[in-house]
């Protein structure tokens, strides 16, 4: 009787294991502490991992286009900190952080560090220096200029600690915005544009508005694939939802209510 065949040993070679190493050392993948999930599959599954990489830097800008786009990636990037565990720090050159809207996607005052620095050369050293720090659960820094020299200064000083870098770009002309196409360190580079809210019927008072919704668009992933969702923005706990498309239809002369207001259609 023939004896049976050794299954084949699966041990890889030490030269392999050598070269692995060598390959997550170079790339920076190395001593990451995991990955921080959106908790919606359709996003996690285009991020190598599952999720956004903890101890890695990850951009954030508005479409260039007012104030409600940079508010919108703002709101994106406080919902993003919120998620994590510890403080938070904030650092800006202007002194406009909306606490309340920050509270509203999750962000609440006792986790926040708001540090308020001269210029963005101030903003970028206070967050390399902040991310060195064991104690942080994400450190957020808003800029509009970010040079590749800077974010891999950023990149390296989060390497292997389990916070969250984000840096939210904020242009006061959409000219500048230009800068935003030129290559950084950064992991992942996103890009929030508001649309319209579903409408939604308001006993008494006509046509309301629904929860604020955004087109994320991922323009860049390493390791991964550029990706656009339309979600509802972030709840009080930081969490995304999937947006259902809002259809637009015209009202009949029944559906309008009196005193001039309207309701919605069933």
């Amino acid at each position: 009787m023939p004896k049976p065949k050794a299954s084949p040993d699966r041990t890889p070679s030490p030269v392999l294991t050598t070269l692995r190493q060598q390959i997550q050392t170079l790339d920076g993948s190395q001593g990451r502490a995991g990955n921080l999930a959106f908790g919606l599959p359709e996003i996690d599954r285009r991020l190598p991992g599952g999720g956004l990489a903890m101890g890695a830097l990850h951009e954030v800008s508005g479409d260039a286009r007012g104030a409600v786009d940079g508010a919108a990636a703002a709101l994106f990037a406080a919902g993003i900190a919120a998620r994590t565990t510890g403080q938070v720090l904030w650092c800006v050159t202007r002194n406009d952080l909306f606490a309340p809207g920050l509270a509203q996607a999750g962000l609440t005052p006792e986790r926040l560090i708001y540090v308020e620095a001269g210029d963005e050369k101030s903003v970028l050293a206070c967050c390399e220096e902040a991310l060195r720090h064991r104690g942080l659960g994400a450190v957020v820094g808003e800029v509009s200029r970010l040079s590749l020299t800077s974010s891999r200064r950023l990149q390296l000083a989060a390497e292997g600690h389990p916070v969250l870098s984000l840096i939210v770009r904020r242009w006061g002309r959409e000219q500048d915005a230009v800068a935003f196409g030129q290559p950084t360190a950064a992991v992942t580079r996103w890009r929030v544009s508001p649309l319209p809210s579903a409408p939604l019927p308001v006993p008494g008072l006509g046509v309301g508005l629904g929860r604020a919704r955004w087109r994320l668009e991922l323009l860049r992933c390493k390791g991964g694939d550029p990706a656009v969702f339309d979600v509802e923005a972030c709840d009080a706990k930081g969490r995304l939802a999937l947006a259902a498309p809002v259809v637009h239809r015209p009202l009949a002369v029944s559906d309008r209510a009196e005193h001039g207001h309207v309701r919605i259609a069933s």
